[in-house]
């Protein structure tokens, strides 16, 4: 028990440590910081699929097309308006779908399923990092990289995570959703948005770009869908039997354990600040 704690501690602040570097490192570290994720989350998530026996994902070219979507809309936020540059990925696409018809799979249709959502669950969702972290600035028409949106997605995820754990931990009676999670509760789920709330009080002092209640409807957008991401990888995990994605962070499980609030979380908060015109 002690030994895994100790495990678990030093992988988390080990990860923390690098997410949080490499989003302030600037845009470099930042674009090989999430092309890296992208491919390692896709990767597990086509072994996973794979090893039913049902499905034969082509796992490099999802990879490939998951690294260059993210790359794709970097690249349109360095330079607005170049969206040739997402023609290569077009024909990545149509690849995984023509390739069916001479690979004689006994499911092809799930082939093709599973591609797709690798793409659309994982690989845009990580590229669509990139619209929160890069901004065209009105005065000079040059865009800007600004660390502070992409970080604050994982900042209230954490906050949230670790605020609804101990509050459920110390009240939790109410089941969230026994069927898929039976330890989550109500109360740790409002326990969590409260540390969200905070946290956005905060973070709306020391960055004014956002009002605090900008922020604040931020952080419950995060707590909202992040726990719906934690659900939806959570019944991925139940309908393939297992209980772990994987175990590339020792003690942590695999990338979808670590990031399956954020894979929902991103898209809530793009369409989010979409609507109050703020991307």
């Amino acid at each position: 028990m002690k030994n895994n704690f100790l495990q678990r501690t030093i992988t988390g602040v080990v990860f923390v440590a690098v997410l949080v570097g490499c989003i302030l490192g600037g845009p470099i570290s930042f674009t090989i910081l999430f092309c890296v994720i992208s491919a390692l989350t896709i990767n597990e998530f086509g072994t996973l699929v794979n090893a039913t026996g049902q499905v034969q994902m082509n796992k490099s070219i999802t990879i490939l097309a998951g690294v260059f979507l993210f790359l794709c809309f970097g690249y349109i936020g360095v330079v607005p308006g170049s969206n040739e540059i997402f023609i290569p990925y077009l024909f990545l696409i149509l690849y995984l779908f023509i390739s069916e018809l001479y690979k004689q799979q006994k499911d092809p249709i799930n082939n093709w399923a599973y591609s797709m959502m690798s793409q659309l669950y994982i690989g845009l969702s990580f590229a669509l990092l990139n619209l929160l972290a890069y901004h065209n600035s009105a005065a000079t028409s040059v865009s800007q990289y600004n660390p502070v949106l992409p970080l604050s997605i994982f900042i209230f995820t954490w906050i949230n995570d670790t605020g609804a754990y101990c509050t459920g931990m110390l009240f939790g009676k109410h089941r969230l959703f026994e069927r898929i999670s039976p330890k989550k509760s109500w109360e740790g789920s409002i326990g969590g948005a409260v540390f969200c709330i905070i946290a956005a009080v905060v973070l709306s002092h020391y960055f004014t770009f956002l009002t605090m209640g900008e922020w604040i409807g931020l952080g419950l957008t995060i707590v909202v869908f992040g726990t719906w991401g934690d659900l939806t990888e959570s019944l991925f995990k139940r309908t393939l039997g297992i209980k772990d994605s994987g175990n590339i962070l020792p003690g942590h499980g695999g990338m979808l354990d670590r990031f399956d609030s954020t894979l929902m979380a991103v898209p809530a908060a793009v369409v989010y600040l979409y609507i109050l015109s703020l991307i």
